[in-house]
């Protein structure tokens, strides 16, 4: 037995127990640690891939006196494993204890988790093998080693392997309390996000299944108990001003805005990131190419087009002066042609699901332009913050097609308006409310964001038009309470009206677009937006 303190925290490490799901990088890191000289145990098929390299290892059987049992449900969780991990080297009458048990010292566990999280995905997952894939020694052992990581290191992620074995390296097979110590905050943290996961996947199957049967999780229920973990992916400069303090947290999938790949360009800000993900989630709503065009995340233009060239010169058009200094969000592989066009705006950052060579050659010269290269994420709740708890609703996913809508007037649309009609719909339900949207052939003309007043909005989103609104068409994120919006998207030159009906008024507001001539069409959806 050893229980040797060395100089500055330093630990050596003497025998390590290896017990892993995830075997990226195993072999590499144990001969390393094999040629310190460090004793290796291991159990089940983390033993077999040593072996199959040429290394000699310990089955934990050895070092517990009992076979792995019941269908490996028990193969760690024995004294010898967690007395060896926890007791307090130097401490007379934990040294006395265990010697007399002939407990040996664990100095080093390098263990990750059965991958409940992919089981619980996989397609029709019987509830048996859900329930046998939560891991039990696996969290006990991290948990053991990391609370006496004054004399243990735990490994749990195997990213940090490089850095692990270079100190080992450097300091003749020893670490140091600082890295034992970060090593245990990161070993807690996974069995965090671990039991959380477990916790709130159980939490959405109905019933109490037969094991035989499908889980069936409901990933769509609201959970008991709100779990966020996250990793911090990076801390920023500041947040939305630079009196506050701001970070980056990723869910892990590489989806959406958090986990998109920047090609170039000064690290995202806080509110490049928020813009972002306004203007991303607005081009998601189109099949065919589409540019927008986001300040201050509400879309100041936004167009479809033939071609993502075509659909920018649309998006800006809408308001030049606004989109100076904005953000912008394309559907589609960004070319060299509209790179080239683009690249005359001064804009914060860009983001798409690629860029040609083509185009980041040309963008290469705007140093401080970011690009964003982001794979789409499919909708999940929304959280919002509030004095003392946090609100929960699913993503607005609500869409209207053609035949979903209810013409109220004598006049229906024409199909050129109908067209226009829905795509104001669409971009209407990524604007702050209150929201009136005038478009034309798939392209915004002018818009009222975040008034009080719906008449308001609309008389504001007329007064931000640069394009002639004659002969255009309307959309309102929510209903007219009374004609006098109605009139006011009138009196802008719109000559078709799309809104989710649903008012006390509806009648009232119907009788005036028939004396105005105007056609109108109801949703029977909503879209507010705070």
């Amino acid at each position: 037995m050893h229980s040797e303190h060395s100089e500055g925290g330093k630990r050596h490490v003497r025998r390590a127990l290896l017990s892993v799901t995830d075997k990226a990088g195993l072999v590499e890191f144990a001969e390393v640690l094999a040629s310190l000289k460090v004793e290796l145990i291991s159990t089940g098929g983390t033993a077999k891939a040593l072996r199959a390299a040429g290394l000699l290892v310990k089955d934990i059987s050895e070092l517990t006196g009992f076979p792995e049992m019941l269908d490996g449900r028990v193969k760690t969780l024995h004294p010898r494993v967690h007395g060896g991990l926890l007791y307090i080297r130097g401490n007379k009458e934990h040294e006395a204890a265990v010697a007399e048990h002939g407990i040996e010292p664990i100095d080093m566990v390098v263990v990750n988790l059965y991958a409940f999280e992919k089981t619980a995905a996989t397609p029709e997952v019987s509830f048996g093998h859900l329930i046998e894939n939560i891991d039990i020694g696996g969290p006990s052992m991290v948990r053991s080693a990391a609370k006496n990581f004054e004399d243990v290191a735990i490994v749990t992620r195997v990213s940090d392997y490089p850095s692990v074995v270079e100190e080992l390296k450097v300091n003749g097979g020893a670490l140091t309390r600082d890295t034992r110590w970060k090593l245990a905050k990161q070993a807690f943290a996974t069995t965090a996000a671990y039991d959380a996961a477990i916790a709130g996947t159980l939490e959405q199957i109905e019933g109490t299944p037969a094991p035989e049967e499908a889980a069936a999780i409901d990933s769509a229920a609201f959970p008991e108990t709100l779990r966020i973990i996250m990793p911090r992916a990076q801390s920023l400069r500041y947040g939305e001003n630079p009196h506050q303090r701001a970070a980056l947290y990723r869910d892990g999938t590489g989806l959406g805005i958090a986990g998109s790949l920047q090609w170039q360009g000064k690290e995202l800000s806080f509110n490049n990131l928020v813009d972002l993900d306004a203007c991303w989630e607005l081009a998601q709503e189109f099949d065919e190419p589409a540019a927008i065009i986001v300040k201050h995340t509400n879309p100041c233009g936004a167009a479809t087009g033939v071609t993502v060239l075509e659909a920018y010169k649309k998006a800006l058009e809408c308001d030049p002066i606004s989109a100076f200094g904005g953000v912008i969000g394309i559907n589609r592989e960004v070319d060299g042609a509209a790179a080239d066009e683009i690249a005359k705006l001064f804009v914060e950052a860009i983001a798409a699901p690629a860029f040609t060579a083509e185009a980041r050659e040309r963008f290469a010269a705007k140093r401080n332009l970011r690009l964003v290269e982001v794979k789409s994420a499919p909708p999940k709740p929304v959280v919002k913050h509030v004095s003392g708890g946090l609100l929960l609703q699913d993503a607005d996913t609500g869409r209207v097609v053609e035949g979903e809508l209810d013409v109220v007037t004598w006049r229906p649309p024409t199909a050129e308006e109908l067209r226009s009609l829905l795509f104001a719909w669409r971009v209407c339900k990524h604007v702050k409310s209150n929201a009136i949207v005038y478009a034309r052939n798939g392209q915004t003309l002018g818009m009222g964001a975040g008034q009080m007043s719906r008449v308001d909005a609309a008389k504001f989103g007329a007064q931000k038009a640069v394009l002639p609104l004659q002969g255009c068409v309307a959309a309102s994120d929510a209903f007219f309470p009374f004609p006098d919006g109605l009139e006011a998207v009138a009196a802008a030159g719109a000559t078709a009206v799309i809104q989710p009906g649903g008012s006390v008024k509806d009648q009232d507001v119907i009788v005036a677009a028939d004396k105005l001539g105007i056609a109108m069409v109801f949703t029977g959806i909503r879209h507010f937006r705070h």
